[in-house]
């Protein structure tokens, strides 16, 4: 990647990347931070980003995951500063993992649910249900490969359709 696409990545994504983080971190410098933390590993990527179909979209889910990371680490802090003893990790998620985790539950329930009859009811079977391949083989009569194969083009298109969803509500 050359450095004036890199550029123009910056500029396309700048504010929407700093508004992600705002909206979570509610504190501009620690936003800022993100921001220019989540340019830096996109930098460090190189040529790996030309793989991904939508940079923008990539940028927006690191910007988040590295928010939830600096709350985490927030809390770690917090504690060590109060001098109380730290306890074990807390196996439960927070209420924010909690609301985000079922924002993409939902979502993702949406987007099975709009895939062609096929590959809804494999999804279901493979990911939801957790039968194996040759499970749902037996049951359908269809060939393992080609259950392969009809899986994988359900799961990009759920990645696909997610992606968009993400960057659309950036």
């Amino acid at each position: 990647m050359t450095r004036d696409v890199f550029n123009e990545i910056i500029h396309r994504n700048n504010r929407k990347f700093f508004a992600a983080a705002f909206r979570i971190l509610r504190n501009q410098q620690e936003a800022e931070d993100i921001v220019q933390e989540v340019f830096m590993k996109m930098w460090l990527m190189g040529d790996k980003l030309d793989k991904y179909a939508d940079v923008d979209a990539l940028g927006i889910v690191m910007t988040k995951n590295s928010c939830i990371d600096m709350i985490r680490k927030r809390k770690f802090i917090d504690t060590e500063r109060n001098g109380a003893e730290l306890p074990g990790p807390d196996p439960s998620p927070s209420p924010f993992e909690k609301m985000v985790q079922t924002d993409n539950q939902n979502i993702l329930n949406r987007i099975i649910d709009e895939l062609p009859p096929l590959y809804r009811d494999l999804v279901q079977l493979r990911e939801i249900n957790g039968l194996s391949y040759e499970e749902i083989s037996n049951q359908n009569g269809i060939n393992i490969n080609t259950l392969r194969v009809t899986l994988s083009r359900a799961r990009k298109i759920i990645k696909a359709k997610y992606l968009k969803y993400v960057n659309e509500r950036a």
